[in-house]
């Protein structure tokens, strides 16, 4: 019988064993997400090589090949090599992979199921931030302080703000959330102590669900009619691509933002630059399609857009969040526990 996805025999170590591990993700990336005590956390826990980084599976160097060929579990991060049919073909004993970020869809392949390969993810670790950036977005968007600055700069003297700003603030104004992920369940759970009013939109999330998170669930045009900031974070799915289209930007209300921390294909983004230079709404993009704008992108440019270059995630000391939460995996792993953070094969197909 095949192993079920995600439960099979990698699920534990032998209780009280140190598994071979070998790392295995981008350059650079492990000396930016390892600092000396997940170091010493790290060589408490497993047989490894510190210095020793797989960067490329498919044709690996020697010493990388001959790690490979021992290693009990990989501690991978982003850009992190495809384990493809071939790769595991190199790699007899592997039982578990232990990931230091968020989307596994990147290299577990569905080689990686059929050998009952134990996967964990800290995509709930690195939710907080992007949630944190969220946060602080919408409130600033409500402030209309994109606006303000703006404003300000050109006039450089006195001014009835109060006049001008009248619509603005954070008192009973609604916020829309689209997609009850880590991030957006976050999201919601840190609007709690401000007196906004919450609308959600997740097709796997009921009334009952959505109030008990502390929102009201809506369908997605009826959330974009009434909300004066749109927060996106649902998943990358080909259901969803441009799940925000024309129709959908044009019911946002006068004035209205619209955040994106999620993925850019989720927004149809011809459309949006359209709404944006007609200078009707607002957004705060720190994701984009293509990830990287062209030179010539009037996103760049148009005043009423806050672009920046995929932050809101783990960035800084907050990858060391991520190293925490993969070396707490690994210990359960080797305590002969499951993970507390499983990725199952099933939950990929709706799921970032």
């Amino acid at each position: 019988m095949s192993p079920t996805p995600g439960h099979g025999p990698g699920q534990a170590a032998t209780p009280g064993t140190r598994p071979a591990l070998l790392l295995s993700m981008g350059p650079g990336m492990a000396e930016r997400l390892l600092a000396p005590r997940h170091h010493a956390r790290l060589a408490a826990l497993a047989r490894t090589d510190p210095r020793l980084v797989a960067h490329d599976l498919t044709a690996p160097a020697p010493a990388v090949a001959a790690a490979l060929a021992t290693a009990e579990v990989l501690l991978t991060c982003w850009d992190a090599p495809p384990l493809t049919g071939r790769v595991l073909e190199r790699a007899p004993r592997l039982r578990a992979v232990v990931h230091a970020a968020g989307s596994v869809k990147e290299h577990i392949t569905p080689a990686c199921w059929e050998r009952g390969i134990a996967v964990s993810s800290a995509a709930g670790a690195n939710a907080l931030p992007v949630a944190e950036y969220t946060l602080a977005a919408i409130l600033l968007a409500n402030k209309r302080v994109l606006h303000a600055a703006r404003r300000y700069r050109s006039l450089r003297t006195a001014h009835d703000w109060h006049r001008e700003l009248a619509a603005a603030g954070n008192y009973h104004r609604t916020v829309g959330v689209i997609g009850a992920s880590r991030t957006g369940r976050r999201v919601i759970e840190l609007l709690r102590p401000f007196d906004l009013r919450v609308l959600l939109h997740d097709p796997y999330v009921d009334a009952a669900d959505a109030g008990r998170l502390g929102a009201r669930a809506v369908p997605l045009d009826e959330l974009c009619a009434a909300s004066g900031v749109v927060s996106v974070h649902a998943p990358a799915l080909p259901a969803t691509r441009h799940l925000l289209g024309a129709a959908q930007l044009a019911l946002l209300p006068d004035g209205a933002t619209l955040v994106n921390t999620a993925r850019g294909s989720l927004v149809d983004e011809a459309a949006l630059v359209t709404e944006l230079r007609g200078g009707r709404i607002s957004a705060v993009l720190d994701v984009t399609e293509p990830e990287l704008p062209h030179p010539a992108s009037p996103l760049y440019d148009l005043p009423n857009v806050l672009l920046t270059p995929h932050v809101a995630g783990s960035l800084g000391g907050e990858l060391h969040r991520l190293a925490d939460h993969a070396l707490d995996e690994l210990e359960r792993y080797t305590r002969g526990l499951p993970f507390a953070e499983p990725v199952r094969a099933a939950d990929l197909g709706h799921s970032a």
